[in-house]
């Protein structure tokens, strides 16, 4: 049986501003590396993902200095002017031989502490309408009105917060994210193009570690998460 090919697309374009650092959020160093470094190698651990692509920024002036040492092919393209149109660049850059029933994994560049078991777990299920990584909702959630008050408190029980990776076939997520654009959405992740596109993606427990780095005190945070995972 021919295992069904996995790619991996990390746009890497931002800057990073709630950071108030230098640099970009994705170029600021955890242990002696990159956030980003860390974040492309535990992707290109995985033996399942055949290859990498990293979407940048044209006038990016840190990629160049970077010393990646990764055992998959890892194409690097520019990024566009929001998130989903860097995404869509990143599909359309993957190799000749992705096809439209592959399947892709848009994983953040600031999330460098994805745990390879979480990947494992994205994989196992047959997931017809893709699936995302995501962790229930702990906190009580808030609705504020456009006064600042609170407008409504939230079911928690059905609430979860999105990560990535976000696991979708290539063909499916170029058309959604296209529409999209077409229609001048606002698409904030892939799963939201794919639900305004009519589909319905699972959710797949993973880790709370998987946190997205935004603010200064997310630096030491991802740290302590790495050495916690054995990785620094």
């Amino acid at each position: 049986m021919i295992e069904q090919p996995y790619w991996a697309v990390v746009p890497a374009a931002g800057v990073g501003s709630r950071m108030r650092a230098d640099r970009p959020k994705q170029y600021l160093s955890i242990g002696g590396r990159t956030v980003l470094e860390h974040t492309l190698t535990a992707l290109a651990d995985c033996p399942r993902i055949r290859a990498l692509v990293v979407v940048i920024s044209p006038e990016d002036p840190y990629w160049s200095g970077l010393s990646l040492n990764l055992d998959k092919p890892l194409l690097v393209t520019s990024g566009g002017q929001e998130r989903a149109d860097s995404v869509l660049n990143g599909l359309e850059a993957l190799p000749p031989e992705a096809t439209a029933e592959d399947w892709v994994l848009v994983h953040d560049a600031a999330r460098p502490c994805l745990r390879q078991e979480d990947l494992q777990r994205l994989f196992a299920p047959p997931h017809d309408e893709g699936a995302i990584l995501a962790v229930p909702a702990k906190d009580t959630k808030k609705l504020a009105g456009a006064d600042g008050r609170i407008e409504q408190t939230l079911d928690r029980s059905r609430m979860w917060q999105a990560l990535t990776p976000q696991m979708f076939r290539l063909g499916l997520l170029k058309k959604a994210l296209r529409s999209a654009r077409k229609r001048s959405l606002a698409v904030t992740d892939e799963a939201s193009a794919m639900e305004f596109a009519g589909y319905r993606p699972d959710l797949v427990e993973g880790h709370a570690d998987n946190i997205k780095i935004t603010r200064p005190e997310d630096l030491a945070l991802a740290e302590f998460y790495l050495h916690q995972q054995g990785r620094l």
